[in-house]
C-alpha cells in the first residue's frame, strides 16, 4: 500500500521489491485532447495498482528507418518478446486517450532512505512505443543500487504533437508539445509523491532510448521542466532541432485536410473518435515531433549550441556501433554496395554520391567486407551525428563540459552477422538480459557471457543516478569528454577507454550537413 497524492494505491510484491503498475499521474487526456495534461483527479478507497495498463494511441502505418530514434524492435509498445518473464496484462496492448499512467519499482516503502530516482522514458520516436514490458522491468536495477525506478506512458503523435497554435492560439498555444508537458506532468508527480515510495525528489535522474534520449533532451531546453531533473543519459536518442511552427502547421493543414476540419469547425476536433484522429495521423507524417512554439519550447534543444538552460546538469550520451542496419537478403557484392547505401541514407548523403562514400570506406577500412562498409557508412551517415554533435555542443561550454561523458556499445553476441544494434544497451543497463533474446541469446552459457558486461553497465547507471558521476569503483576511469581527447567509454566483454573512436568516420561524415527528420 502507499498514500500518492490523489489517494491510495495498492501494488505487489516480486522478489522482494513492491510493484505499482499502471499508476496514474494525469487524468484522462480525451477530455483536454491537446491541450496541457491535467493531475488525476483524487479517489476515495484504494486503486489497485498490479498490472500495466493502457498505452497511448500508436501510428497505424510507421514506416521508419532503425536507427533514427525508431521503435525499440523488442518489448515495445507492450509486447512481450520470445522468452521474455510474461508480465504483461491483456489491457497492456489497449490503446487509449486515458494514458498517463506510470510504473514504480521500489525496494522500500516510507522508510525515508532518500533513494536515487531513476525515471526512463521510452523510445519509437514521437510516435509509437509504451513502457508496459518486462523489458523495463525496473526490480533488478533497485536491488542492484538501492534505488528507485519509475518508468512513464505519455501522449504520441498527433495527440502529443499536433500543432494548433496558429490557428487558435488560445486555445491550443501549447498543442505543439503536450506530450512533452505530459511528461513534465510525471516528474512533478515524482517531486510531489516519491518519498511515499523511499525517493529523493532532489536526486532524479531521467534517461531513455531512442526517442526517450529525444525526449531527455528536449525536457533540458524546456524551462517547464526545469529543476525537476538533475542528470541525464540519453541513448541513442538526440534532439538537435524541432520542428519549427512553418513545419508544423503545414503538418497540421495537410492532417486537418484529411478530416475535413477548418478554422470554422475546429471544435469538431474535441469529439472525432480518437481512432479517425489516429488513422489521419498516420496517414500525415511519421515524422511527429516537439515544435518550437516559443512557448513551452522557446528554442531548438540543441541548436545552435547545448542548451544553457541545462549547462549544469550532467549528462551521459551514448550510441551503439551499429545503429543503422541495412535489409539486404544475400551475399553483398561491391558493386550493389551502392546502391544498398542509397537505398538506407539517401537523403542523408549530403554532398557525397553513394560511390564516393564506398570508396571512402574501403580506404578506410580496407579488410572490411561491403555489408559492414555500408552498415558502418549507414550508421555514421544518420544514426550517429546526432550524438556527435550534441557532445560537441556540451563539450564547447566550459561550464557543461567537465560533466559530460560519452560511450559506444561494441557488444554483439557470438553468432554469424550478429551486430551491436541499435536497443541493444536497454537489456544491459536494465540488467535485463533474459527479455531480449534475440540479442542476447536464450541459452545459459549465453546469458552467462554477458552478464559481467550487465553488471558493470546497470552499476554504473545506479551510480551515476546517485552522484552524478558514471564514475565507480570496478570500471576503467572515464574522463569527461573534450574536443581534443574525445575520451569515450567502449562497452565490450571489456569496457575500455578509446580517443576518438572511428574518427576517420567521423570526420568523413561531418561532410554532409546533419538533417533531423521531420525539421526539414
Amino acid at each position: 500500500m502507499a498514500t500518492t497524492r490523489y489517494g491510495q494505491i495498492s501494488g505487489r510484491i516480486e522478489d522482494q521489491i513492491n510493484v505499482f503498475l499502471g499508476v496514474p499521474y494525469g487524468g484522462d487526456t480525451a477530455p483536454v485532447r491537446f491541450q496541457p495534461p491535467l493531475p488525476p483527479s483524487p479517489w476515495t478507497g484504494v486503486k489497485v495498482c498490479d498490472r500495466f495498463t493502457t498505452r497511448a494511441p500508436q501510428l497505424t502505418m510507421l514506416r521508419m528507418p532503425q536507427g533514427i530514434n525508431s521503435a525499440p524492435s523488442l518489448g515495445s509498445a507492450g509486447m512481450t518478446p520470445p522468452g521474455a518473464r510474461p508480465r504483461v496484462a491483456p489491457e497492456a496492448g489497449v490503446e487509449s486517450e486515458d494514458c498517463l499512467h506510470l510504473n514504480v519499482f521500489t525496494p522500500g516503502l516510507r522508510d525515508r532512505r532518500k533513494r536515487p530516482v531513476l525515471v526512463y522514458f521510452h523510445g519509437g520516436a514521437y510516435n509509437n512505443g509504451s513502457v508496459n514490458s518486462p523489458l523495463y522491468d525496473g526490480k533488478r536495477l533497485c536491488k542492484r543500487g538501492d534505488v528507485v525506478v519509475v518508468t512513464v506512458n505519455h501522449r504520441l503523435n498527433a495527440f502529443g504533437f499536433l500543432y494548433l497554435g496558429a490557428i487558435a492560439p488560445k486555445e491550443y498555444a501549447a498543442s505543439g508539445n503536450v506530450g512533452m508537458l505530459d511528461l513534465v506532468l510525471a516528474l512533478n508527480w515524482v517531486r510531489e509523491n516519491i518519498e511515499e515510495f523511499g525517493g529523493d525528489p532532489s536526486r532524479v535522474l531521467i534517461f531513455g532510448q531512442s526517442g526517450g534520449g529525444a525526449k531527455c533532451a528536449t525536457l533540458m531546453a524546456m524551462p517547464a521542466g526545469h529543476g525537476l531533473f538533475h542528470r541525464v543519459m540519453s541513448m541513442s536518442g538526440q534532439q538537435i532541432k524541432g520542428a519549427s511552427i512553418e513545419i508544423a502547421s503545414n503538418r497540421t493543414e495537410v492532417m486537418l485536410a484529411k478530416l475535413g476540419i477548418t478554422p470554422a469547425n475546429l471544435a469538431d476536433l474535441r469529439t472525432l473518435p480518437w481512432e479517425t484522429i489516429r488513422s489521419a495521423a498516420s496517414a500525415t507524417s511519421s515524422d511527429w515531433l516537439p515544435v518550437v512554439d516559443r512557448v513551452v519550447l522557446p528554442r531548438d534543444p540543441f541548436t545552435p549550441d547545448a542548451p544553457p538552460l541545462s549547462e549544469n546538469v550532467p549528462m551521459v550520451l551514448g550510441n551503439t556501433h551499429d545503429e543503422t542496419q541495412v535489409p539486404w537478403h544475400g551475399t553483398l557484392t561491391w558493386d550493389e554496395a551502392p546502391a544498398a547505401l542509397k537505398n538506407a541514407v539517401a537523403i542523408y548523403l549530403g554532398p557525397y554520391t553513394p560511390e564516393q562514400v564506398i570508396a571512402a570506406y574501403r580506404a578506410i577500412y580496407p579488410a572490411m567486407s561491403p555489408i559492414d562498409v555500408v552498415t558502418a557508412a549507414a550508421t555514421a551517415l544518420r544514426a550517429w551525428p546526432g550524438q556527435v554533435l550534441e557532445a560537441e555542443r556540451r563539450a564547447s561550454n566550459p561550464r557543461s563540459q567537465p560533466h559530460t561523458w560519452v560511450y559506444q556499445m561494441n557488444w554483439h553476441r557470438q553468432a554469424p552477422g550478429a551486430r551491436a544494434v541499435h536497443t541493444i544497451d536497454i537489456p544491459f543497463m536494465f540488467d535485463n538480459l533474459d527479455a531480449a533474446p534475440g540479442q542476447i541469446g536464450t541459452t545459459p552459457e549465453e546469458l552467462a557471457a554477458a552478464q559481467p558486461l550487465a553488471d558493470t553497465m546497470s552499476g554504473m547507471l545506479v551510480h551515476y543516478a546517485a552522484t552524478g558521476n558514471p564514475n565507480h569503483p570496478g570500471l576503467p576511469a572515464w574522463p569527461a569528454y573534450d574536443l581534443k581527447t574525445r575520451n569515450t567509454m567502449i562497452w565490450d566483454r571489456a569496457p575500455h577507454i578509446e580517443s576518438d573512436p572511428r574518427g576517420a568516420e567521423r570526420r568523413f561524415a561531418a561532410g554532409s550537413p546533419y538533417r533531423q527528420p521531420g525539421t526539414y
